[in-house]
């Protein structure tokens, strides 16, 4: 048996289990307790949705999710995703159906409860990641300015980008004794509360839009998968891509930065400052990723 995978038996049926997701889940609790009732839970969809499933995909991108291929009794393919609990990615269902399509992929059925979506499969499903990062900018940014819209009239169900960052400022100052400098960090903190308070302009965001979340796809070249949806600043919206072109913005972040916010036609100054909250002040597992920190070091106001 392949040791990067589990495998659950469930009256008589076999279910893999991604060997990312299950190291995921081990040590939360709430999420250790998912991921024991993930079999069950597959069994039930399965055959409420009349679903036959396939191998789960498990590449760096599916570590917080089972996520697999199913094919529908039509014939139809599509992909089923459980979500394991996650505070960013609670409103993905509510997020998909107010973009419907558009351009994300379409929502075909959902458990709100169960966090469960049957989504329609993008073929042939190439990452965006397999092209040069210069034209991952150009579709990126297109998909960015497509996303951005006003959220419906209150009350929606869409939770404020400031949700996000108070939690991951609180997640910070509890890691507070593994900060190697510690001025920064602060600083990256205040950053981070200046900004969610001083946004003009409050559109639905993605969140976590980067070239692994962008596929290949037949009904349009490309489509976003996996939205993370909070309502605020589109500036901070474009950070996630910029984050995964960590060679180039390491090397020359204010070309980098400049780039993509024309892309945007956004103030690239806003979006560096974003930025250096991120880097400076993100919760992470490794404080001593120097990597981060002198990125910090390089675009600090």
């Amino acid at each position: 048996m392949d040791p990067s995978r589990l495998t659950s038996q469930n009256r008589g049926v076999t279910f893999t289990i991604p060997g990312r997701l299950a190291a995921a889940c081990r040590n939360v609790p709430e999420r250790a307790r998912w991921l024991a009732r993930l079999p069950d839970t597959l069994r039930e969809l399965q055959q409420r949705w009349s679903l036959r499933l396939a191998v789960p995909f498990d590449r760096d991108e599916a570590s917080c999710a089972w996520v697999g291929p199913v094919t529908l009794t039509t014939g139809q393919a599509a992909v089923l995703k459980l979500a394991m609990p996650d505070m960013e990615g609670e409103q993905e269902i509510e997020g998909l159906r107010f973009w419907n399509g558009d351009p994300t992929v379409w929502l075909l059925e959902a458990d709100d409860d169960l966090g469960a979506m049957l989504l329609e499969r993008c073929e042939p499903g190439t990452a965006l990641r397999t092209l040069p990062e210069l034209e991952q900018d150009v579709v990126v940014a297109r998909l960015l300015r497509r996303l951005w819209r006003r959220p419906p009239a209150a009350p929606h169900p869409f939770r404020p980008l400031s949700s996000m960052i108070a939690y991951w400022i609180e997640e910070t100052k509890t890691q507070v004794e593994n900060w190697r400098d510690e001025g920064l960090v602060r600083e990256g903190l205040r950053l981070f509360e200046e900004l969610s308070r001083s946004t003009t302009e409050h559109v639905l965001l993605a969140t976590d839009l980067h070239a692994g979340n962008v596929l290949r796809a037949r009904r349009e070249p490309w489509l976003v998968i996996d939205p993370k949806p909070f309502v605020g600043d589109p500036a901070y919206d474009a950070t996630q891509h910029l984050r995964n072109c960590d060679g180039r913005l390491c090397s020359d972040p204010d070309r980098t930065i400049r780039h993509f916010a024309d892309l945007l036609d956004m103030d690239g100054d806003r979006i560096r400052l974003w930025m250096f909250a991120r880097a400076a002040a993100e919760p992470r597992d490794n404080w001593n990723d120097d990597a981060l920190m002198t990125l910090a070091r390089a675009i600090a106001p």
